[in-house]
């Protein structure tokens, strides 16, 4: 029943006017026959003018009433706010000034629970029955909602989420679900868009323990925004064909239906969707049943109950793709599911194979059976995420699932199946396991990011990944990062809708890890510390100098490691000085021919004493063994320098993880002032000797950091050069990859680190001018291009395009922008696109940038990447910085509410800047032109342009002594 039936006041107003004409009739004194009959026909015709009257008054009663309870929808939002889809609440076609007089009532509610950013928790969902029809030809679809409710605490109001839905007014039901409960009366109801919430008043209270119903119709645009139910386009055969798909995470599940669009809200959902039977439709559950209409010949499909989950695991899609399947041993069935070509050329096939592995792998590991009857992976050409792991239906950007075996190279390979490996882990540890809030989100992030490590090194034990990878990917990574004071802890408090975005970070995801990781710690014990506090200290070492203490005790002290501070200046006033850990320090002591056991040794305090082995004048500290613990370690300079010369005289007596460790801590403590510059420098001087992965590529992160601070300055050759003295022995010894035939992106071999190894080593050598590197490069250029066969190994293609764009003339950047548009391929799409920047013209980065984001040619989603690739080109840097201000406008019309796209664009764009005009300029830059979501992003972007400043200011000059010396000597 809708609310015309609700509606008693129009009804007595009726009855009372028709009452009234009536007695004024039948009061009239009788007459002479003949005037009765004049009467009776002056009365008839009054009385058919009275009936007329009284029809239209009572229609004009009933439609003012309504037209006030639709109006009066507004009375708590701000004014004019939900006049729009982008207003996030209901309708404003009808907010008159008399919805206004409407809203003006005394508020007999008091409280107000939607003025809370949560929901107020006086009613739980336990279910919902969604009924949606798609229509792909205008983008639009409409539905009908059946939300089972149970009344927690008694209350008039329902209060619940909904954006940029137009709640069709009269189509709003309450039912009390026993007995003689029958319909209850809506006092009235209305959006408030400030906090994307629909209220709903009664007029008398749900009870407690009882179970209602509330029936809501709507309508709504798919969007083009990558959030909520948004659409996307490809190409067939010149044709662009369009699917629609649906993006909840974390709070836009809203914008698809009115629910408690809350983690903790957990509900089962029914799914119909009805659509053109040219389309396919998928959700979490399997079809159940489908129909075709008589009438217009449309599909209807009734999708299987879900479990319990919460609104943001909830997923569907409507598209034409095609798919491969698999299945389990145990009876799942495995989709992927793509564009037609992708499927036929077998570029789902590799994803498939390792996803049937592991739902096997984690169903043993967990010891609880995967729990749907079937699981899709969905390959979309645009997503906001790599991936999403929507319960029954994870949703990939085609890059992160789709592998061209031909082309793909190794690095491609195993970025791909680590997305995978995470999605899948989050079917158990997100989609089973949820947290309650979002200040929690590390949870599900950090366990699903650990796993990458473990589920990639269960289906390729040689990779090496848990043990080795973890180190320079995740735990360097994240470091960076943590060490800013704009850091944050992990748990971080979230209240507002728009706080929810920032939560979702490398610190979310990547921190925990670590912790993971540690061996005999006692986790219960220290996790406050390392959760509820930003950042990580720096420990360190020193061989205790007292003549109190026999030459077996060392000093350990803590502190906060802040990369943004003038140390000296950090003093105990500081509220970051008082920042003290729970650190399991694992201590080792070693010389020329051997390193002694490890200890492990509590640090709680600012500075401690401990016992250690004897040591002395040769001997050597080593700490955090094996880099378990989250932590930096410095030592003193004498140590240093034994460390130094142990890694020159006989590397491997030092384990590889700490090699890498070592070449890591250095650089980055003195980026931040605790080392002189020259320590770092003077430790990778034994990488010519270094035949493994892992230190290599430390060395090499930490080298083009210094790269993009350097490569503007005058001197600039005094670090390349050194560099390249570095690399030149071991990069020619490895030489070049050759193409095997039938080989082509075969990473499953044993000599995958070799593979990577020598791909580092060709990347430095060209980045760095490596004339040799240089040349090869042309040369495959110029025979892709003159025999129009690309034969160059697909391990170094990007190597290759980037250094030939970059060495080469306009023409060759016109060939590959050409092979860009015609390649199907998606991991060969975005190396070709990446290589486009890499030009040194200036007119080219510009022309670019402006393809990129006035026409249809670039991928929507590959903007953002455009732009920040422009800017580590050293020639593009300001023109980058310069095309993201003056283009924010359109770049924000675009991408709207995708927050998080925004916060990445503007990280990317300031990272490498390190003038003090630049400086200027980001601290000038009205960041709220930029929109509250972006907020957490600026005073990052800030500190690590300060920090760049700072650097040159404070430690250039010392830097290029060093190398001065060093090459006056040699």
């Amino acid at each position: 029943m809708g609310l015309n039936d609700s509606s008693p006041g129009a009804m007595r107003n009726g009855r009372g006017l028709s009452d009234q004409w009536a007695e004024s009739v039948v009061v009239r004194p009788r007459t002479t026959e003949r005037h009765i009959t004049v009467h009776k026909r002056m009365v008839l015709g009054f009385a058919l003018s009275i009936l007329t009257l009284i029809i239209v008054t009572a229609v004009a009663v009933v439609l003012s009433v309504r037209f006030e309870e639709c109006a009066g929808r507004d009375r708590d939002g701000a004014a004019g706010e939900s006049g729009s889809r982008g207003g996030g609440g209901g309708s404003a076609k009808l907010n008159g000034s008399k919805g206004e007089r409407t809203g003006e009532r005394a508020d007999e509610e008091g409280v107000q629970p939607w003025r809370n950013s949560r929901l107020p928790g006086s009613l739980r969902p336990r279910h919902y029955d969604l009924q949606l029809a798609v229509y792909m030809d205008n983008f639009t679809f409409s539905g009908e909602v059946s939300i089972e409710l149970e009344c927690v605490n008694a209350t008039r109001f329902i209060v619940l989420h909904t954006d940029r839905l137009e709640v069709r007014c009269g189509e709003l039901v309450v039912v009390a679900n026993r007995p003689g409960g029958g319909v209850m009366r809506i006092h009235r109801h209305f959006p408030y868009p400030a906090n994307q919430m629909y209220v709903v008043v009664l007029h008398r209270e749900l009870k407690p323990m009882r179970v209602y119903r509330l029936n809501m119709s709507f309508d709504a645009a798919i969007e083009d925004e990558l959030l909520g139910f948004f659409r996307s386009s490809y190409t067939l055969q010149r044709e662009r064909r369009y699917l629609a798909v649906t993006q909840f995470s974390p709070i836009h599940a809203r914008k698809a239906f009115p629910c408690f669009d809350e983690p903790v809200y957990k509900a089962t959902f029914t799914l119909t969707l009805r659509h053109d039977p040219q389309y396919t439709s998928l959700s979490n559950m399997p079809v159940e049943s489908s129909s075709l209409s008589d009438e217009d010949g449309w599909v209807t499909n009734h999708f299987s109950r879900t479990p319990r989950m919460s609104t943001y695991y909830l997923a569907w899609a409507v598209c034409n793709f095609t798919y491969k399947e698999t299945q389990t041993d145990g009876g799942v069935t495995i989709r992927l599911y793509a564009r037609p070509d992708a499927i036929s050329s077998g570029a789902g096939d590799y994803a498939l194979h390792i996803t049937k592995r592991l739902l096997g792998f984690y169903q043993d590991y967990f010891k609880v059976q995967y729990s749907l009857p079937k699981l899709d992976l969905l390959a979309v050409p645009k997503h906001p995420y790599a991936a999403m792991e929507n319960w029954g239906l994870s949703v990939f950007v085609e890059q992160k699932i789709l592998l061209d075996a031909e082309v793909s190279s190794s690095s491609y390979q195993m970025e791909l199946t680590m997305v995978v490996v995470h999605e899948i882990c989050h079917q158990w540890f997100g989609d089973l396991v949820t947290p309650v809030w979002w200040e929690d989100v590390w949870l599900k992030e950090g366990f699903a990011h650990f796993f990458e490590y473990v589920g990639t090194d269960f289906l390729f034990p040689k990779w090496n990944m848990e043990k080795q990878r973890f180190l320079t990917d995740v735990l360097h990574e994240v470091m960076l990062l943590d060490g800013l004071s704009s850091s944050h802890p992990i748990s971080q408090e979230v209240d507002q809708a728009t706080d929810i975005d920032r939560v979702f970070d490398w610190i979310a995801y990547k921190k925990v890890s670590n912790y993971l990781k540690g061996r005999d710690i006692d986790i219960g014990g220290m996790m406050d510390r390392w959760t509820l506090q930003m950042g990580y200290p720096v420990v360190t070492i020193s061989k205790n100098q007292s003549e109190q203490l026999p030459t077996h005790y060392i000093t350990v002290n803590q502190e906060h490691f802040l990369y943004g501070q003038d140390r000296p200046l950090l003093t105990s006033l500081s509220p970051l000085s008082s920042l003290q850990w729970q650190v399991p320090l694992t201590v080792a002591v070693g010389n020329e021919s051997s390193v002694g056991s490890e200890s492990l040794i509590w640090i709680n305090n600012k500075t401690e004493s401990h016992m250690i082995g004897q040591m002395d004048d040769k001997t050597w500290l080593l700490g955090n063994i094996n880099q378990t613990g989250y932590f930096r370690v410095n030592y003193d300079l004498p140590n240093w320098k034994l460390l130094i010369q142990q890694l020159h005289r006989n590397h491997q007596i030092i384990s590889v993880g700490n090699r890498a460790g070592l070449i890591d801590d250095a650089f980055n403590l003195a980026r931040a002032g605790y080392l002189p510059q020259g320590v770092p420098l003077q430790l990778i001087g034994y990488l010519p000797e270094e035949t493994s992965f892992l230190p290599w590529h430390s060395a090499s992160r930490a080298l083009y950091q210094l790269d993009k601070l350097l490569d503007r300055t005058d001197e600039y050759s005094l670090f390349s050069d050194y560099v390249l003295k570095q690399v030149a022995s071991r990069y020619h010894q490895m030489g070049w990859p050759t193409n095997v035939p039938g080989n082509e992106g075969n990473v499953l071999q044993a000599s995958y680190q070799t593979e990577e190894l020598q791909r580092e080593l060709i990347m430095l050598a060209c980045s760095f001018g490596n004339k040799q590197c240089h040349r090869q490069a042309v040369a495959y250029i110029s025979d892709w291009i003159s025999s129009n066969k690309n034969r160059i190994p697909p391990n170094i293609r990007d190597i290759v395009y980037c250094t030939g764009v970059s060495l080469m003339d306009e023409d060759v950047w016109e060939f590959i922008w050409m092979k860009f548009h015609s390649t199907n391929a998606v991991s060969e799409k975005k190396i070709l696109l990446e290589a486009l920047t890499c030009s040194d013209n200036i007119f080219l980065l510009n022309r670019l940038l402006n393809l990129s984001l006035t026409s249809d040619l670039v991928p929507e989603q590959d903007v953002i990447d455009v732009i920040i690739h422009v800017g580590r080109n050293p020639q593009g840097r300001n023109l980058a910085w310069k095309y993201f201000r003056e283009k924010w406008d359109v770049l924000n019309a675009r991408y709207g509410e995708a927050l998080f796209m925004n916060s990445k664009l503007i990280g990317g764009v300031t990272e490498f800047l390190n003038t003090e005009k630049e400086l200027n300029e980001v601290k000038h830059t009205n960041i709220h032109h930029y929109g509250v979501g972006t907020g957490p992003a600026w005073p990052r972007a800030l500190e690590i342009v300060e920090g760049n400043v700072r650097w040159h200011r404070l430690h250039r000059r010392q830097f290029y002594q060093w190398l001065s010396q060093r090459h006056v000597n040699h």
